[in-house]
C-alpha cells in the first residue's frame, strides 16, 4: 500500500511539474536592455546591478534571450533608460538601488514604450534594431503632442491635429494609389523648434490589390506629416518606387502652408543630387528616374480650418 501511495504521488509530481511548465509557457517574458555603453555606465552607480562591464553584459543577456526562447514563450525586450528609470523611481517612491524596482519599471516600459520582439536576432542585430524603435517612437509621441497642441480653429471650433491627420491619412493613399503596383518607400521630414522629426514608410502594392501598410509604422508616417500641416511649417515629402523590369522612380513634394505642392522634375534632381552640407553637386545615381510630384486633390495635404 505504501509503495501504491509513493507511485501516485509520484505521478501527481511529475503531472504538476508538467502543468506547471505548460503553464510557464503562456507567460511573457520581458526583458530590459541597456543598449549603450553610456547608459549602461549610468547603472553601475547601482550596488545592486552586478555587471561592471558592458560587452559582458550584452552577451550574458543574449543567453538569457535564448533560453527564454528555448521554453517556447514569447519575449520581448524593452529599451532600458537610466535617466527616465530614475525619474520613474522617483516619482512612484521606489528605491531606484533595488533588482524588483528595475524590475517593475521594465514590466512598465514594456507596455508603453519602445520594445521589439525577440526572435533569435543576434545581439549585435537586436541593439540597433531597439534603438532605431525606440528613436521612431520618441518621434511619434512628440508629432502626437504637436497635434495635440494645436488646438482648435479660431474661426470654425474645428480640432486642427484631427483634420491635419485626416489631411494627411488620405494624401498618403492618394500618393500610393498614384504610384502604382510596387514597393515604394516614403521620407518625410518635418523640421520643429526641438528637432528634425523625420519618419519612413515601407510599403508594397501588386497590380490590383491596394498598399499594404504596417500599421504601426503607416501611424508614425501620418503622424508626422499630419504635424507639419497642422503647424504649417517648411518641410519635404519623398515617395521612392522600385518594381521589377523597370528603373526606379523618385518623385518629390514640398509643404507650403499647410499643403503638399509637388516638386518639379529639376527640383526632384537638384534635390537628390546636391550635397545637403557643402551645396556641391553629386552624380545622379544610376538607373533612377528623377519625376515629378504627382498633382493632390484640392484638400489632400490642407486642413479644412483654411
Amino acid at each position: 500500500m505504501a509503495h501504491t501511495q509513493n507511485t501516485r504521488n509520484t505521478r501527481n509530481t511529475r503531472g504538476t511539474t508538467s502543468l506547471r511548465r505548460a503553464l510557464r509557457r503562456e507567460v511573457p517574458s520581458t526583458v530590459g536592455l541597456l543598449a549603450d555603453a553610456q547608459d549602461f555606465a549610468a547603472m553601475r552607480r547601482y550596488r545592486t546591478f552586478a555587471f561592471d562591464d558592458h560587452t559582458t553584459y550584452l552577451r550574458e543577456t543574449e543567453r538569457l534571450l535564448k533560453s527564454l526562447a528555448t521554453s517556447g514563450g514569447h519575449t520581448t525586450v524593452a529599451l532600458f533608460d537610466p535617466d527616465d528609470y530614475a525619474a520613474y523611481c522617483t516619482e512612484t517612491g521606489l528605491d531606484p538601488d533595488s533588482p524588483a524596482s528595475r524590475s517593475r519599471y521594465t514590466a512598465e516600459i514594456a507596455a508603453t514604450g519602445a520594445r521589439v520582439p525577440y526572435t533569435g536576432q543576434p545581439i549585435d542585430e537586436l541593439v540597433p534594431l531597439l534603438i532605431d524603435t525606440a528613436v521612431r517612437h520618441a518621434t511619434w509621441e512628440y508629432a502626437t503632442m504637436l497635434l495635440t497642441d494645436a488646438g482648435q480653429c479660431a474661426d470654425c471650433g474645428q480640432d486642427i491635429g484631427r483634420a491635419a491627420f485626416d489631411q494627411a491619412s488620405r494624401a498618403v493613399l492618394r500618393l500610393l494609389t498614384d504610384a502604382g503596383p510596387g514597393t515604394h518607400h516614403l521620407v518625410c521630414s518635418i523640421p520643429t523648434a526641438a528637432d528634425n522629426l523625420l519618419a519612413v514608410l515601407h510599403t508594397s502594392r501588386t497590380d490590383t490589390g491596394p498598399a499594404v501598410l504596417d500599421s504601426a509604422e503607416g501611424a508614425q508616417f501620418v503622424t508626422v506629416l499630419a504635424a507639419g500641416i497642422a503647424r504649417e511649417t517648411p518641410g519635404g515629402l519623398v515617395l521612392r518606387t522600385t518594381a521589377p523590369g523597370t528603373t526606379d522612380r523618385l518623385h518629390g513634394w514640398r509643404l507650403d502652408q499647410g499643403r503638399l505642392v509637388p516638386l518639379t522634375e529639376a527640383e526632384v534632381f537638384n534635390a537628390y543630387c546636391t550635397d545637403a552640407d557643402t551645396g556641391e553637386p553629386l552624380p545622379p545615381e544610376p538607373g533612377v528616374e528623377y519625376r515629378a510630384g504627382f498633382e493632390l486633390a484640392p484638400d489632400d495635404g490642407r486642413p479644412t480650418h483654411h
